[in-house]
């Protein structure tokens, strides 16, 4: 994950199921914990736990969106690419 100070992030989680969720907040801590607990999307909610695997920090909310966007048009492939890459820098 990018260790990036910001104030909007997209992040992407590892359900429990194997798949993937890709989202949008400005406290990726707390937003994992709300999707852990039920309360995040309704894709989320039965696909606990749920694990972060990827972040990028923004510094504005409509950068960050335009990310969001473009990763989840990223087919499932791709986006192992992007969570593989992201661990081998950390």
């Amino acid at each position: 994950m990018t260790g990036v100070e910001a104030d909007h992030y997209v992040y992407v989680l590892a359900c429990a199921d194997g798949s993937f969720y890709t989202g949008y907040t400005t406290d990726p801590e707390r937003r994992v914990d709300e999707h852990n607990d039920g309360e995040g999307a309704k894709y989320t909610r039965g696909r606990t736990p749920v694990e972060l695997v990827h972040l990028e920090g923004f510094e504005t909310k409509s950068a960050a969106m335009s990310r969001e966007y473009a990763i989840k048009q990223l087919s499932r492939a791709d986006k192992e690419t992007l969570v593989d890459t992201a661990h081998d820098s950390d």
